[in-house]
């Protein structure tokens, strides 16, 4: 073994001891704090969420509590307030009667007009100048204007004080609160340009009256009942009906088409399914409407069989004109006993008939499918029988005697007339439709006036009672608007009445040109109150 040397062992000796082992240093505990720190934060899109909850919730309740002003609007005293809405525009309600909604504005808040009461004053001067009405448009129209200008101060005092009010409780941070009442005051701002933006003043040209009423047929309730006295049933719902149109006559203040004493009125009806409160549905809207013709656009039967025509019979007394196509449950026994009947005007095969002052071709069904089958090829007939029909309508305008309405059951075979006529009714579908077709022709499909028939009782939410009334001016017999009707489903109690205009009859519109004469325009109605 080698040796080391004795320097090497001196120089070891003199440098320090290191020690054989470090004492372990003990860890302090944590703070409470550091604990904190470690916990999970609210993610950003969370807190954003609670925020706009906030804000919302706030906003709302302000608006419930101080969000309104009294403001006159022609001769009504109304109380205006804004709500949170989806789909916008105004609702005027006419307490404990119903309520007329208008499309107004397209924007996330409503504009809610309580009606307190008529003016009496300014009522009976609407009475004794009657003259005014021709400028109670533009009167609404600036009053509402000013009522919402002070609606929008209140209501921006409302929505900030709101929503800082509850961001302080919820956060109890004044940071926090002024943030909520800011963005409260945004989400507000971008509401009214926006309804500013999309406001209709000419809404009011087509307003639409719903209500619960106290004369409805509420003891009729369940199906069995409406089957074990459906004789006070049908008694009940027409004076429903009549009621409504009475309503809709004494609550309509604001402008529309007004017909006058020489207006043609047709009641068009389709698919009554043999339903008999029908007749008296239709019976009590002839004399409310003071209607000049009727017009069935088919499916009155439900099988079309031999047993089913004393059905029919109510026809004759129900006080105007009856005119009547095919339709898919109508079979040739049904249209050969109505063609027996008095009063009554069966189409086919686009022959045409004057009735009332207007002219009227249709043709049949050429489907009958009472058990609701589908057959091979039925699309196809129905556009071979609607192209016969537009063939008759053209020989008729060359000959120099142009139909005013055509009828078709199904709209399969109704478009294939446009461009041969101005408007042409149909049905078949069970919902009602409008639509300007391609070359100017206007359809217009009803629903079922029968509320798809006592089937509808089966189900639990059976279809409403639906018809219209279309109002014709004398001399051109071009339609200048209609009354669409709308009765809740077997017994249930609401109604609707709803006013349209063409495009055409609208304040402001230019004239357009007829399908039937290719260069006239139906000219515009002076709009007034409306009057069924």
């Amino acid at each position: 073994m080698a040796r080391v040397p004795s320097a090497v062992l001196n120089a070891l000796h003199r440098l320090p001891r290191v020690p054989r082992a470090l004492p372990r240093r003990r860890r302090s505990p944590r703070p409470a704090t550091a604990t904190l720190t470690l916990a999970p934060q609210p993610r950003p899109w969370t807190r954003a969420a609670g925020l706009v909850a906030v804000v919302v919730l706030g906003a709302w309740l302000g608006l419930l509590i101080v969000g309104n002003v009294r403001v006159p609007v022609g001769p009504m005293n109304t109380t205006m307030t804004l709500r949170p809405s989806v789909t916008g525009g105004t609702k005027i309600n006419i307490s404990p009667l119903g309520a007329l909604q208008l499309d107004s504005h397209i924007a996330p808040v409503r504009l809610d007009v309580n009606v307190d009461q008529l003016d009496p004053e300014r009522s009976q001067a609407l009475v004794d100048h009657p003259e005014r009405l021709s400028g109670l448009q533009d009167e609404v129209t600036e009053d509402i204007a000013h009522g919402t200008a002070d609606l929008a101060v209140r209501s921006c005092v409302a929505v900030v004080t709101g929503a800082t009010a509850l961001g302080l409780a919820v956060y109890r941070r004044p940071r926090r609160a002024l943030a909520a009442g800011g963005l409260a005051l945004g989400l507000l701002a971008a509401s009214g340009g926006t309804a500013y933006a999309t406001w209709n003043p000419d809404s009011v040209l087509e307003p639409k009256f719903s209500g619960l009423l106290s004369s409805a047929p509420s003891l009729v309730g369940d199906a069995r009942s409406i089957v074990t006295e459906f004789d006070v049933y049908q008694k009940e719902l027409a004076r429903l009906v009549t009621n409504v149109t009475k309503l809709y006559d004494a609550t309509s203040t604001l402008p529309a088409y007004q017909p006058d004493p020489t207006t043609l009125r047709v009641l068009h009806v389709s698919d009554i399914h043999l339903n008999p409160a029908s007749w008296k549905i239709i019976a009590s809207l002839v004399e409310q409407y003071r209607v000049d013709v009727i017009v069935d656009s088919g499916d009155t039967m439900d099988h079309g069989t031999a047993a089913e025509n004393g059905f029919l019979d109510p026809i004759e007394d129900l006080g105007a004109p009856y005119v009547w196509v095919r339709g898919n449950h109508d079979s040739l026994v049904t249209q050969r006993y109505l063609e027996g009947l008095k009063n009554v005007h069966v189409l086919d095969d686009g022959r045409a008939k004057t009735v009332a002052g207007l002219r009227f071709a249709g043709i049949g069904d050429p489907q009958f499918t009472p058990d609701r089958s589908k057959r091979t090829g039925a699309e196809q007939s129905q556009e071979l029988a609607g192209a016969r029909l537009a063939s008759a309508l053209r020989d008729q305008r060359t000959a120099g005697t142009p139909v005013d309405v055509a009828v078709a059951h199904e709209p399969s075979a109704a478009r294939e007339v446009d461009g041969t006529v101005p408007l042409v009714l149909a049905g078949h579908i069970h919902r009602e439709e409008t639509e300007v077709m391609k070359y100017g022709t206007r359809l217009r499909v009803e629903g079922s006036t029968g509320g798809s028939g006592l089937r509808a009782i089966e189900g639990k939410y059976p279809d409403p009672i639906e018809t219209s009334i279309l109002y014709f001016d004398r001399d051109t017999r071009r339609l200048q608007a209609w009354d669409s009707i709308e009765l809740g489903g077997l017994g249930l109690t609401t109604a609707e009445v709803s006013r349209h205009l063409p495009k055409e009859n609208q304040p402001g519109a230019t004239t357009s040109p007829s399908p039937s004469s290719g260069s006239s325009g139906t000219p515009s109605a002076t709009p007034s109150t409306p009057s069924p």
